[in-house]
């Protein structure tokens, strides 16, 4: 099976060929501008503040082609929203029969994965699991070790690992149960509070983490 996250960044990798063609022929200041909002056309529609939504709007409007690379781009990444594979590969035949002429070759590394490798990537749909989190993480670790000088591999694993704060914590909801026996009836009825869920760490959280590296703090 091939993982979700090698496929998907490939649609990205195809929009950010189409922008940087669109770079060459524009004003320094103008260039400056899209590189800048890259990350708003590489970032997911749903996803976008209302202020975003602007800019994006005003991109592809006047750039037609990175209109239509974007919107390649959100509609191969909703493929994986399929719940099938037959549903799946009806979406992705759909996706590349309305390729626009003039992004065809930019999504060309895509289509041609694709085809080489449908089975692989089409089994995704029958196991959805995607090693995505163990690939934020192993980015974040390039992050960390680019800010210092000479970290060893234990003192970036405990980085990771171990920084405060950046864990996930739930305490599960309290729900009181109906009583088995006499006993639990007692507590159940004069109000005695028995043990509460304990908390939960679900380990390193990737955007807490990333905060933790921006705001300078590890």
């Amino acid at each position: 099976m091939v993982d979700k996250f090698h496929v998907v960044r490939m649609a990205n990798a195809a929009l950010e060929v189409i922008r940087k063609g669109i770079r060459a022929d524009l004003t320094k200041k103008q260039a400056r501008g899209l590189m800048h909002d890259r990350f708003i056309l590489l970032k997911r529609e749903d996803k976008l503040e209302p202020f975003q939504q602007l800019i994006l709007e005003t991109w592809t409007k006047n750039f037609p082609a990175l209109g239509d690379a974007y919107r390649a781009k959100e509609e191969f990444f909703a493929i994986y929203d399929a719940m099938t594979i037959p549903e799946a590969k009806t979406l992705y035949s759909a996706w590349e029969r309305n390729l626009s002429p003039t992004i065809r070759e930019a999504f060309k590394p895509l289509t041609t994965a694709m085809g080489n490798w449908e089975t692989e990537i089409m089994n995704y749909f029958e196991h959805p699991v995607t090693n995505a989190y163990t690939e934020c993480l192993n980015g974040l670790i390039r992050v960390i070790e680019c800010s210092g000088r000479g970290y060893s591999f234990d003192a970036l694993r405990s980085k990771i690992l171990y920084t405060a704060g950046a864990h996930k914590k739930v305490i599960p909801p309290f729900q009181r149960k109906r009583p088995k026996s006499d006993f639990e009836g007692f507590a159940y009825f004069t109000g005695s509070t028995p043990d509460r869920p304990k908390e939960k760490n679900f380990g390193t959280d990737v955007s807490t983490l990333l905060q933790i590296i921006q705001t300078g703090r590890l």
